[in-house]
């Protein structure tokens, strides 16, 4: 497996290198530059247009750009951003990355664990209404035009019913007087996030030691006692409030997303739980007087994960792609908004460190889809 791994990371050290000079080449490729914005303008000589081209470096060649480009991001500079002007590249994903990894990772675990318990069933309990309901239903969901879906979820819950805010990061008016920045406030939520997630994990896996009827018990009490811990730090630190008006951002836009994503998850799960079901181990397992429910869970649903698993790791690597809509539309200023804006602004270095955000998440998809195989499927092995 040690050897595996070397050998994986070696290829995706080549694959990064061939990404990131094609999408220099392509993107450099675009015709025109982020100088037409200023070009435009009367007042400017033609002296001060080049003047303007050479200090955005857009008046050498392109070998040599790309030779500086490379070289810079070796050393972790991706350049400054032309639209977001003093500030650095680096700097501009660094805010704005984590609330697209949140937003997306949080509807895409909730979308994979509703849509995966709920394909399991279907797979197992063929044949009835909620079935034939439920598979109508998911195509439909899977099929929808995702802009159209999404302006009629705010229609519906932000704009007629009023529950949730028709689009941002924050209400700002909430934000005067505010001891600390957004930035600061959402940083401590994925921490807290982070930590609850880890506390959790330790709890199932201690649970999973107990016997049978001590289980439920025992897991409602540690998510009581996790969820207890983190509403006194917050009441602690007087910034709940904030806390809450970022979630109350964050809401719509996941069960949007969620929605989405659990009609493919449940789908996918439903006909992987079908194909594996026909399998010899299962009937050797019932010829064994193995429990319905543990042939269920053990057995079939840990072998029909498999696809899931992959169809989850890469939605994930993939989460800036599906931004550029999603963020759109509900005015979140995360890296799926920030490419549509660097592209229609020709401002490539963040158009390239978007890219790059991008091709960093693939490559490690990837690489934690081939160790989750081997974990999830004791039939595979590496070399």
């Amino acid at each position: 497996m040690r050897g595996y791994l070397f050998k994986r990371l070696a290829q995706i050290v080549i694959t990064f290198f061939l990404f990131l000079s094609a999408i220099f080449f392509l993107v450099d490729a675009q015709p025109g530059d982020y100088g037409n914005v200023f070009y435009s303008n009367p007042r400017l000589t033609p002296e001060q247009r080049q003047q303007l081209k050479a200090n955005l470096g857009l008046d050498q060649p392109t070998w040599v750009r790309y030779t500086k480009w490379m070289s810079s991001f070796l050393q972790g500079d991706l350049g400054i951003s032309f639209s977001n002007y003093p500030r650095p590249v680096i700097d501009v994903i660094a805010e704005r990355a984590p609330r697209t990894i949140v937003l997306f990772m949080s509807a895409t675990v909730v979308s994979f664990y509703f849509g995966f318990m709920a394909g399991k069933l279907l797979a197992w309990n063929r044949g009835g209404l909620v079935e034939y309901a439920s598979t109508i239903g998911g195509v439909s969901l899977y099929t929808v035009f995702t802009p159209w879906f999404a302006l009629i979820m705010i229609w519906v819950f932000a704009f007629r019913l009023g529950w949730f805010p028709i689009g941002k990061f924050i209400e700002p008016t909430a934000w005067i007087g505010a001891p600390t920045e957004v930035n600061d406030v959402f940083i401590r939520l994925i921490f807290t996030a982070l930590i609850a997630s880890v506390l959790l994990f330790t709890l199932l896996v201690s649970v999973g030691r107990l016997n049978t009827n001590q289980r439920r018990p025992a897991t409602w009490i540690g998510m009581a006692v996790i969820a207890a811990g983190a509403l006194i730090y917050w009441l602690n630190t007087g910034l709940g409030v904030y806390a809450l008006d970022i979630l109350w951002h964050l809401t719509l836009p996941i069960i949007t997303l969620a929605l989405i994503s659990f009609a493919g998850s449940m789908l996918l799960t439903r006909n992987s739980m079908l194909e594996t079901l026909r399998e010899d181990y299962v009937l050797a397992a019932r010829a064994k007087g193995i429990s319905e429910k543990a042939i269920r869970d053990r057995h079939a649903a840990r072998n029909a994960m498999l696809p899931v698993v992959t169809s989850f790791v890469f939605s994930l690597a993939f989460a800036i792609d599906g931004g550029v809509i999603t963020e759109t539309v509900f005015s979140w200023p995360g890296m799926g908004r920030t490419l549509l804006t660097a592209a229609n602004a020709e401002d490539i270095p963040m158009v390239l460190g978007a890219l790059v955000f991008t091709g960093t998440l693939a490559l490690t998809a990837h690489l934690v889809a081939d160790i989750l195989y081997a974990y999830l499927d004791p039939r595979i092995r590496y070399a």
